[in-house]
């Protein structure tokens, strides 16, 4: 899979489960925490086992797991059952668009657990765009433009996006694997591991239309969202993958003013900005690749009846700027090099 394609796969993912939030805080409403976060699963699994029904070809053309992989799936389905309860009571208690945003979190928290556990390089370019991200998170997990204590909703979305950052991380371990057998498998077990905290806290059973509408979201926005962030993972790498979902909070807190007419305070907009800066520096550290060659150049000549051999070695830098066809360079040639009897 081409770069170019990696990252649309990376956007639509994030543009996906932008959708979750507002309609997660309608639903809320006949729906408890624990309860939403099964129903959203269970339908991600779901649809995607149906999706790879229709799609058989795709669907059998991809390596299965195995038990090597078996550490990864246990974390990913404990991790991805403990982060949305953690997102649904961090909604429950605070507004969607605040939820959206500080939500990013889990951008700094999958890229310092990829460079620290799993040893994934992250360039400085990235490294900026994540402090720009995490800035614009502290600043939304305040109430108020004059007060300095943090929400107890801001609190849960964070430790939802600690627990994502870890799990992004457990699946960029299997994401060469089957897609749709990696969906299914973090939908179905993490969806039953959130219904069983639903039973355990005696949460009451929602109505049919409640279910209805909960599958289907979880189908969309956790489903399809998954699939095409495993796809996108398993090219751009975790750390990078996860710095695109900065576009989630852009569409939902959109979505939040517009359907649920949730204000935007001038601290959403200060942070919005700071977003869009660090999204800007993800976007160019994908394309852009800095590369030095060493180079060796070996001429001969003759003069003056006598002949000579000069070798030559110079670096090439050159920042590469990559599409799906073809790629253009900024050159800087530097001598470092000139062995003896190079001079003319």
């Amino acid at each position: 899979m081409s770069r170019i394609r990696a990252i649309l796969y990376a956007f639509l993912a994030a543009v996906f489960y932008a959708v979750n939030v507002p309609a997660s805080k309608v639903l809320l409403a006949g729906v408890g925490p624990a309860s939403m976060a099964a129903l959203l699963y269970l339908g991600a699994g779901l649809g995607v086992s149906i999706l790879s029904l229709v799609n058989r070809k795709d669907s059998t053309g991809s390596e299965k797991l195995t038990g090597k992989d078996l550490p990864f799936v246990i974390g990913m389905i404990v991790l991805d059952t403990a982060a949305p309860i953690f997102l649904m009571l961090g909604i429950s208690y605070g507004s969607s668009a605040n939820a959206s945003l500080l939500g990013n979190f889990e951008i700094a928290a999958t890229a310092v657990i990829a460079l620290l556990i799993f040893k994934e390089p992250i360039s400085g370019r990235l490294w900026a765009a994540i402090a720009l991200i995490t800035l614009s998170s502290i600043l939304l997990s305040v109430e108020g433009t004059d007060s300095f204590r943090f929400s107890y909703g801001s609190l849960f979305v964070l430790a939802a996006a600690v627990c994502w950052g870890f799990e992004n991380n457990c699946t960029r371990m299997i994401s060469s694997k089957s897609t749709y057998e990696i969906v299914v498998i973090k939908g179905v077990f993490s969806g039953l591991g959130s219904l069983i905290i639903a039973l355990i806290k005696r949460e009451p059973v929602p109505a049919a239309g409640y279910i209805a509408a909960a599958l289907l979201l979880g189908f969309v926005s956790y489903g399809l969202s998954i699939f095409l962030y495993v796809r996108a993972q398993s090219v751009l790498g975790a750390s990078k993958t996860s710095a695109y979902y900065a576009v989630a909070p852009f569409v939902g807190s959109f979505l939040s003013f517009v359907f649920l007419r949730e204000r935007l305070s001038r601290m959403y907009l200060s942070a919005l900005i700071i977003m869009i800066a660090g999204s800007a520096l993800v976007v160019t550290d994908t394309l852009i690749r800095h590369h030095t060659h060493l180079h060796q150049h070996t001429f001969t000549h003759t003069h003056g009846g006598s002949t000579h051999t000069h070798t030559v070695t110079h670096s090439h830098a050159h920042d590469h700027y990559v599409t799906d066809n073809e790629h253009g360079h900024r050159h800087t040639l530097k001598e470092l090099e000139q062995l003896p009897g190079a001079a003319h």
